[in-house]
């Protein structure tokens, strides 16, 4: 008999796949509970219960508490059997991952690594990286479920294939996950860096924030949109694209993207090492700019606050349509210190109306370099533990 009020939310009949989803919170269950969480039989929640343990997905947890008579036996999600591996790759650098179905990281690397090097290059590079990831964490690719990677520049997620990213020559259509999945057999998902950035910071440090903008500062700008608790990516993977947004009284600075007066034209790391080499100062990237900010240069700061201003009165025309309540600032030149988000804040609360700030936080990324793989990570895990996933394992 089904019972009265099943919890919100829970299908009275699942699939091995849906009825997987309530045990991923890792917490034990005896058999009689998940009965009453369902309302499906015994012998339906026996053959479910079967199913699982034969991939290891789920595992005995121990005896819950006797009332009366045997203690039953409970069960729970072992988030050690398979693994993922998460790629963040950006403009220069490549970082690695490999976790568990939990995003616990088990091994992981960060490598100098040129996007613009080209896919020939850059994807047998992971495909070697990963493997030796896998050999490190003590696993190996008949232990790998799935592959997340971040690419900096625009994706097609439904595909995902890089669309004309601006900063990637050479990788335009390019099938990411054709050739990344028949390296290593499985399932390759692929976004933008920024998506899984947010997506990371999110999953890790905001959990209990419903509406969240991730803002990267680096080479570009580029933004990441958590709203209702979900990543938005847009109609074609191109949300959030706040660095090629217009800057008033910047129509003169053209952009790499082709345009004049973008936000990452002026404001960006790359923008503003410019500015200072061309006053006489060290100044080639971001990282320069921070350790420039960080030796307490006066131009550096002031270069630092004076784009955080620029930035924030971007993200105030996002504040107005999005209405987060959390807005992060990562990326590297986020490491400049107080300076990049004093600018920002005062940018937003200036321009945007008494309601939308009322309660928006705007802080630096809890996650920081981490956030990149661990976006990547849960991007993979929800695809290997999808109902679809599970089912098909099952089958």
């Amino acid at each position: 008999m089904l019972i009265d009020d099943p919890p919100r939310g829970v299908p009275l009949s699942l699939g091995t796949g849906e009825f997987f989803q309530l045990l991923r919170d890792r917490e034990p269950r005896t058999r009689a509970d998940l009965v009453a969480i369902t309302g499906q039989a015994r012998s339906t929640i026996a053959s479910r219960i079967d199913a699982l343990m034969s991939t290891g997905l789920i595992a005995p947890a121990g005896m819950a508490g006797s009332t009366g008579g045997r203690r039953p036996a409970t069960f729970a999600f072992q988030p050690g059997a398979r693994v993922v591996l998460a790629v963040d790759l950006g403009a220069t650098h490549a970082r690695l991952a490999v976790t568990d179905l939990a995003s616990t990281v088990l091994a992981a690397s960060d490598e100098p690594l040129s996007i613009a090097a080209g896919p020939d290059v850059v994807l047998p590079w992971v495909v070697r990286a990963g493997r030796d990831l896998l050999a490190a964490a003590g696993r190996d690719t008949a232990d790998l479920a799935a592959i997340g990677i971040g690419l900096p520049g625009p994706v097609e997620h439904s595909t995902g294939r890089p669309i004309n990213p601006p900063i990637m020559p050479g990788w335009d259509d390019i099938d990411v996950p054709g050739i990344l999945g028949a390296e290593l057999g499985v399932a390759v998902l692929v976004d933008n860096d920024v998506n899984i950035m947010a997506l990371g910071e999110h999953r890790t440090a905001w959990s209990d924030v419903s509406d969240l903008l991730l803002v990267k500062v680096s080479t570009g700008i580029g933004a990441g949109i958590i709203a209702d608790g979900a990543l938005r990516r847009g109609a074609q993977g191109a949300a959030g694209d706040v660095g090629h947004m217009s800057v008033p009284g910047a129509d003169h600075v053209p952009c790499r993207c082709g345009n004049t007066g973008c936000l990452e034209a002026v404001a960006s790391g790359r923008a503003v090492a410019t500015a200072l080499a061309a006053q006489g100062l060290e100044a080639a990237d971001s990282a320069d700019v921070v350790a420039l900010v960080r030796s307490r240069g006066t131009a550096a700061s002031q270069a630092v606050r004076q784009a955080g201003r620029d930035i924030g009165g971007v993200l105030a025309s996002c504040v107005s349509v999005l209405n987060p309540s959390v807005i992060v600032i990562g990326g590297v030149v986020a490491d400049a210190g107080e300076h990049l988000i004093a600018g920002i804040r005062e940018a937003v609360y200036r321009r945007s109306l008494p309601l939308a700030t009322q309660h928006l936080r705007i802080v630096t990324s809890r996650a920081r370099e981490g956030a990149g793989v661990l976006g990547a990570s849960a991007m993979a895990v929800d695809h290997a533990l999808s109902p679809a996933a599970v089912d098909a394992l099952t089958a």
